[in-house]
């Protein structure tokens, strides 16, 4: 790669259910697919709903041949994030591990994936030290941005679980943006208000990147959020004004929104970003990035 440094987006949401990895697909499918950027994007959830979404054929519902065989070579080489992780962890203070295309899969020739595995499981055990691995992925991109057998990626996107674990920390620590997905519900405000104050915990004493707040799953009418979902997204609006103002979080409340459509769960196992649904992504990836330059 020819050394510049990608800008790396975070997707995060303590709240399941909130669309959380069907956004960071779209995202990276949209702007890999509509433009010349070459996009990476992790998986580091553990319940891996994003590694078992690209692998489900949908059709079949068996394991894509090529994803499967490339993904079963991938753990017996011992090519996994987690196996980096246990890499960067060992206690030599050498990071031995080399990065290719036996870590890294080739959705298409500009959206690559870095898969979940079951391991990171043992993430919840606490069993490495948090200091040590805040700057895992840091790392982890300095060894993908300096080998000349992989391409110079533009955008770097995380799929974060929905806790607070080891890697959401490393990704936080070096990250230009974090995205957090809200519904039009009773909780946005109240888990929007629970996420800003637990982030900013957790990451204290660094500072926290920028925070980027969107309405995902807004319901309309006539082609504009309905009257309820103008109330939840003045709410968070101001959840996220008030939280820059007093604690100094850099939280924005963007004015993209993703409307709620049905088709949306069938984008990642080979639907494809519904029609409708491209110009406010587009909109939404706009809006981020002009956040964060």
């Amino acid at each position: 790669m020819a050394g510049k440094s990608p800008k790396t987006i975070a997707t995060i949401n303590f709240k399941g259910g909130v669309g959380k990895t069907t956004v960071t697909w779209c995202l990276g499918d949209v702007v890999s697919s509509m433009s010349n950027a070459k996009v990476l994007m992790f998986d580091l959830d553990a319940q891996m709903s994003l590694t078992q979404a690209i692998a489900l054929n949908e059709e079949t519902g068996a394991l894509e041949d090529r994803f499967g065989a490339w993904y079963q070579r991938s753990i017996q080489r011992k090519k996994t994030v987690f196996d980096a992780l246990d890499a960067y962890a060992r206690p030599t203070g050498t990071f031995d591990f080399g990065t290719g295309f036996d870590l890294i899969y080739k959705l298409t020739e500009t959206f690559h994936f870095v898969p979940s595995v079951e391991d990171l499981y043992w993430m919840e055990l606490e069993v490495f030290d948090r200091d040590h691995v805040k700057d895992f992925i840091r790392r982890l991109l300095g060894k993908i941005q300096s080998n000349p057998n992989l391409p110079d990626y533009d955008y770097v996107l995380f799929d974060c679980p929905p806790s607070f674990t080891l890697l959401s920390y490393s990704v936080l620590s070096c990250c230009d943006l974090v995205l957090i997905p809200v519904n039009g519900d009773f909780f946005a405000s109240k888990g929007t208000s629970l996420i800003l104050n637990s982030l900013k915990m957790r990451i204290e004493p660094f500072p926290l990147p920028r925070i980027g707040v969107f309405m995902n799953r807004a319901k309309t009418y006539g082609g504009h959020p309905t009257k309820e979902a103008q109330f939840y997204i003045r709410e968070v609006e101001r959840v996220c004004s008030n939280a820059a103002a007093t604690q100094g979080i850099q939280a924005k409340f963007f004015d993209s929104w993703i409307p709620d459509r049905a088709a949306i769960k069938r984008a990642i196992t080979g639907g494809g970003v519904p029609a409708d649904l491209i110009d406010p992504f587009r909109r939404l990836w706009a809006e981020s990035i002009a956040y964060v330059r």
